[in-house]
């Protein structure tokens, strides 16, 4: 580390510990930056919820019931310490999305396994929540920015909306798959596709940054399940055979390794003194 990161380091840890002991958040934003290794990581933790929902369920013998507790409560416990830490923490912060990406799964494997629910219902109901998520969100806090994240109230409401994402790009995914029958592969072009537009409207159209950010955090979803599936399913089902151990494995191993670098190296910190006035 050099001495210019050490130094802000230091800085940063001085005036969390400031901010401690008067009762206040820190002048830090609880969510990363939204840079190229934030949609990296997302993609490969939608990966990861994926294999790892298919892995659980095939392995532990739990039943889909079983699994879907266990995992639940695994995230309520990463949660109750994401919401005490007092700033951002790469490695806690990641380690609750992969959670709820294998939860969200989860949860639309039951709805559809389960209790027989067709994945139209499904994907419908989730797009309702989701918007009413947002509404209440924007209506309580005059902003969805997620470069205010900073009291317990807008992370609740952030990881509400982050839960109903992966939910609803579990269940489009999977009925863009079922009625297109595309291919993992052509199903990952296309919502590869989707993330394209998305980003040429924000950049060159005027899109609103906010909503740019989740409908592509949405879309993310589906894009991770089909690189997931083809890596980790037979060939003769279209995969390439990996397996989910193996799959699930390499993509953990990836995440490790960039979420310690980011923890090195600091690049995804958002300082309040570096954002825009707040909404509102």
């Amino acid at each position: 580390m050099t001495p210019e990161i050490s130094e802000a380091a230091g800085a940063r840890e001085a005036a969390g510990a400031r901010a401690t002991v008067a009762g206040r958040r820190p002048p830090w934003n609880k969510v990363p930056e939204v840079t190229l290794y934030f949609w990296v990581i997302k993609v490969l933790c939608t990966t990861v919820g994926e294999t790892a929902a298919d892995l659980l369920n095939g392995r532990l013998g739990l039943g889909l019931t079983g699994v879907s507790l266990l995992m639940s409560a695994l995230l309520a416990a990463a949660l109750v310490a994401q919401f005490r830490a007092r700033a951002y923490r790469p490695g806690l912060y990641w380690l609750v999305v992969a959670l709820v990406s294998v939860v969200g799964t989860l949860i639309t494997d039951n709805l559809t396994d389960n209790l027989g629910v067709p994945l139209q219902v499904s994907t419908g109901a989730f797009a309702v929540v989701l918007v009413a998520v947002f509404a209440v969100w924007h209506r309580s806090e005059r902003t969805l920015s997620i470069h205010h994240v900073d009291s317990v109230r807008r992370e609740g409401f952030y990881w509400l909306a982050v839960l109903f994402t992966f939910a609803l790009g579990t269940a489009a995914g999977d009925l863009v798959a079922e009625r297109m029958d595309l291919g993992y592969w052509l199903s990952a072009a296309l919502f590869a596709s989707a993330i394209a537009a998305v980003a040429v409207a924000h950049f060159t159209l005027g899109l609103d940054a906010v909503w740019s950010f989740w409908i592509a955090y949405v879309l993310t979803r589906p894009l991770g399940a089909s690189v997931g599936d083809y890596l980790s399913q037979p060939a003769a089902d279209g995969g390439l055979g990996l397996g989910t151990v193996a799959t699930s494995g390499l993509f953990l191993a990836v995440i490790a390794g960039l979420v310690v670098f980011l923890t090195v190296t600091r690049r995804d910190v958002t300082e309040r003194e570096h954002l825009t006035p707040r909404e509102g």
